[in-house]
């Protein structure tokens, strides 16, 4: 769905020899700093520039200087200034923009700001979920934005609290989802001086601006309404990725005059070009058999209507990678699966890629051939032939995009007859082959025909995960979630405890191998604490599963720390409070998982196995 963003007013010099007179205000900032400049120069600097609301990264050893106007935002104060500490500025901030969920752990940088949550909980305006992890608060920040569409909000104290929580960034990066990374700092006047304050890190906001598409910091109370709201604009500009906005201790404890300001207004994305809607309708309309690739762009624009509308209108069978898995329902016979994409591909003659970086075709070993008419649409621009030079190339969000393609194809599209014996059997076929690689088939049908149609299958890198994100069958959008490309061991448990707390009212099942669920498996404390009713399911071979057979079948049985040592499961369930269950074979599965979903608890079932075939390899798909 799409939200309305401004534009970031920040600007990057790297003058050699600039040093911070502040004779032109924000726009004309010109500069005079020695090479290696003193404390007290930076000191002055960073003075000024704060008079100015602006806010002033030292150049030290970073050989740049950086300005971010953090005041500067089209939003207007919704009332007058008000006097209050920046952690009420902060707090009252996310308040405004819709955020009534906050994933964190409370640090001495983030005092401030957890003593105006105390006042926002129990006024009922906010609920805290306390990890006991910042992975695990980044983790399910990124689940609950998957879950609801909305933003996903995490608090942590800064350098080792935010580097903890990289990894749920990266992840929620690659996957597209809107998280918001709130941090703290060490004290204003001290950043970039490289004293040795606790958690102290040299230049933080470049670290995390590699796993984010913007982040910020305000140095004043009333720069705060600016800083979160430019943040909450630029993660719902175009392409949806994670931003992080960080305050300093003492500017969370000082007061000031602050004008709070409206929440953002909703997107309105832009038009696609009607030249190249027109382009690819007249190719698509006059295509003999058309192949459509729908990735999880699809699900961030809520596009689901439009791809199946222009589906059936082509009669073209539709290929989801995993992130895309129920933008069509498995029940149409249009829904194929990635299996059968090597086949339906050969016989394609137009491909028409949405929301996808469309890899599969073009690096697995049923690579697209080179003359192949593609038509790919992506809201980020860098995508567009990133992987495969398409014959035209859309930059349009794909539910304005496929709106648009929908009404000019019907001009030109031709007559088409049902394809469905034809896909039908085809599916059919593909299903047989997965289903022949066992015992991953086995259990994951077992888990399928428990979980209700908007159940929601939280996987991971694990061994029925991999197999399901070919052929376990989903039904409804936004209910088949993965770690994308970043493929982040441990992301499973953590991120399906935030789907829960954003989707209460449905099923949530995450799938886990022991090595992976040995991440976060401290996170039991805060699913029991939290009363956080998701069933997690631990496949228990005792070992990295994936290592332990590379290195047996590739490497001539020279295992290495791919072996593991495990808790009893079930006294570890009863330890944390938890309801624990033990499954050994896929009807043993599909009975404890009936029984977890009907008492409506949190609950812990493991489900000890043999090594498992390799997937891949069975399938011929690498």
């Amino acid at each position: 769905m799409c939200r309305n963003a401004g534009n970031v007013v920040e600007t990057h010099w790297a003058a050699e020899g600039a040093r911070a007179i502040a004779q032109h205000g924000p726009v004309g900032l010109a500069t005079a700093v020695p090479q290696e400049p003193s404390a007290g120069i930076d000191l002055q600097i960073t003075y000024l520039s704060n008079l100015m609301g602006l806010e002033f990264l030292p150049r030290t050893r970073y050989g740049v200087h950086s300005v971010v106007n953090v005041q500067e935002s089209p939003a207007k104060p919704s009332t007058g200034s008000t006097t209050m500490t920046g952690g009420q500025a902060l707090i009252s901030s996310l308040l405004r923009q819709g955020i009534d969920t906050i994933f964190a752990l409370p640090g001495v940088q983030l005092d401030g700001a957890f003593d105006a949550l105390y006042d926002a909980q129990n006024s009922g305006d906010i609920r805290v979920v306390h990890t006991r992890h910042e992975q695990g608060a980044a983790y399910m920040a990124d689940g609950y934005a998957r879950a609801t569409g909305r933003i996903g909000t995490c608090m942590v104290v800064p350098g080792p609290g935010l580097l903890n929580a990289t990894a749920a960034l990266s992840t929620a990066y690659a996957c597209n989802q809107p998280v918001l990374c709130v941090t703290g700092q060490i004290q204003s006047n001290l950043i970039e001086f490289g004293r040795g304050l606790l958690h102290e890190i040299p230049n933080q906001l470049g670290m995390i601006r590699s796993v984010t598409k913007h982040a910020a910091r305000a140095t004043t109370p009333s720069d705060i309404p600016g800083l979160v709201d430019t943040a909450v604009r630029e993660l719902w500009t175009g392409r949806v990725r994670p931003v992080e906005i960080e305050v300093p201790p003492d500017t969370l404890l000082s007061t000031g005059d602050v004008a709070l300001l409206d929440a953002a207004p909703a997107r309105q994305c832009p038009e696609a070009d009607p030249e190249k809607i027109a382009e690819a309708a007249k190719i698509i309309g006059s295509s003999k058999s058309p192949i459509i690739f729908a990735g999880g762009g699809v699900h961030g624009s809520q596009a689901w209507d439009e791809l199946g509308e222009l589906a059936e209108m082509l009669q073209a069978p539709v290929v989801m990678t995993q992130n895309g898995k129920g933008a069509l329902s498995d029940r149409h016979y249009l829904a194929q699966h990635t299996f059968a994409g090597k086949d339906l591909l050969a016989g394609a003659d137009v491909v028409l890629a949405v929301g996808t970086r469309f890899v599969e075709p073009t690096t697995y070993s049923w690579r697209l051939q080179e003359d192949r008419t593609v038509i790919q649409m992506d809201i980020d621009p860098e995508e567009i032939g990133r992987n495969y030079a398409p014959t035209v190339g859309i930059v349009s969000d794909a539910k304005v995009g496929l709106a648009a393609l929908i009404e000019e194809t019907a001009r030109h599209n031709r007559s088409r007859p049902s394809r469905e014996a034809e896909l039908s059997a085809i599916k059919q076929a593909a299903q047989e082959k997965l289903d022949s690689v066992e015992p991953q088939a086995l259990f994951a049908h077992a888990i399928r025909r428990q979980l209700p149609d908007d159940g929601i299958f939280v996987g991971e890198m694990t061994q029925v995960a991999y197999w399901s994100n070919a052929g376990f069958p989903v039904y409804e959008p936004r209910t088949y979630l993965t770690p994308g490309y970043q493929g982040t061991l441990g992301w499973g448990f953590p991120t399906s405890l935030g789907v829960k707390v954003g989707a209460p009212e449905k099923v949530v099942v995450s799938v886990n191998g022991d090595g992976g669920f040995g991440f976060a498996l401290n996170e039991l404390a805060t699913q029991a604490q939290h009363n956080i009713k998701s069933i997690t399911l631990v496949f228990n071979d005792g070992a990295f599963g994936n290592v332990r057979r590379i290195q047996t079948e590739e490497f001539n049985g020279r295992t290495i720390a791919s072996d593991l040592r495990n808790p009893d499961y079930m006294k570890l369930a009863e330890a944390f409070g938890i309801t624990g269950r033990r499954a050994s074979t896929p009807a043993e599965l599909e009975t404890q998982l009936g029984e977890a979903i009907a008492a409506d608890e949190p609950a812990l079932i493991e489900i000890p196995v043999q090594p498992m075939p390799n997937a891949w390899k069975a399938l011929a798909l690498r």
